[in-house]
């Protein structure tokens, strides 16, 4: 087992661009009311950082864990989501909603059917039934379906995230600690989204919804670094 001060000695300065980029935004914290290719730049630049994080463990490192394309790639599918989000109101909602569906496909690809957990994932979905009912009375149109069918997608991703969560024992792993604690918080910003959207004004809703976020996409980036399948296994278990 990898010690958490061997983690942050070796991940902790391929995160500080990061760092940096998130305190950015917050610092200019420009206003979405006046939305511009420069705010989209702004709020996108944090994960922008995330791909060089992974890039920089060496393009041959993605290309023989496939679990670690998928989770860069789903941040390049955020990134597209986040720039579509800063013109939601001009129309473009939808657009950004649908990026975020095809990261958390690619999440739950990344973090794999096993070990398969029913009992996790029975409560995962009974929380995304009972979201969804909280939402539900404020939705109309497409949007009946649309928000359906994405709290089923993310609740998938969080019930595969947390299903190879192990805190005790040998078989314990940080990143998977980082993968099931990202997938909650993601599922925290994008409730807080649907909320202060369809239902009610949430107070301190962008602090929230960004704070979250960007620890979100940290964490499932880092999950990625102990990847979970080297090419040769993952060939292997295909063969099988």
């Amino acid at each position: 087992m990898v010690s958490p001060v061997t983690v942050v000695k070796s991940e902790g300065p391929k995160l500080v661009p990061f760092f940096k980029a998130t305190c950015v935004y917050f610092v200019l914290w420009l206003p979405s009311s006046s939305p511009s290719w420069v705010s989209a730049l702004i709020k996108c630049l944090p994960i922008f950082c995330l791909w060089l994080f992974l890039l920089a463990h060496g393009l041959g490192f993605l290309l023989t864990h496939p679990s670690a394309t998928r989770i860069f790639v789903g941040l390049v599918f955020s990134a597209l989501g986040d720039a579509f989000l800063i013109w939601q109101d001009q129309g473009y909602f939808v657009h950004g909603l649908l990026m975020f569906a095809v990261t958390h496909m690619l999440y739950a690809s990344a973090f794999g059917m096993r070990p398969l957990a029913l009992r996790t994932g029975l409560v995962m979905a009974v929380l995304s039934v009972l979201c969804y009912a909280l939402l539900y009375p404020a939705l109309s149109g497409a949007f009946t379906y649309l928000v359906g069918v994405y709290v089923a997608l993310i609740g998938f991703m969080g019930w595969r995230a947390v299903a190879g969560l192990r805190l005790v024992g040998a078989a314990w792993r940080w990143t998977e600690l980082a993968a099931g604690s990202g997938a909650l918080l993601f599922i925290i910003s994008d409730l807080t989204i649907a909320l202060n959207k369809f239902c009610f004004p949430v107070p301190y809703s962008r602090a929230l919804i960004m704070s979250t976020y960007y620890a979100a996409q940290m964490l499932i980036a880092l999950s990625a670094v102990e990847s979970r399948d080297p090419v040769e296994d993952y060939r292997l278990s295909k063969a099988n």
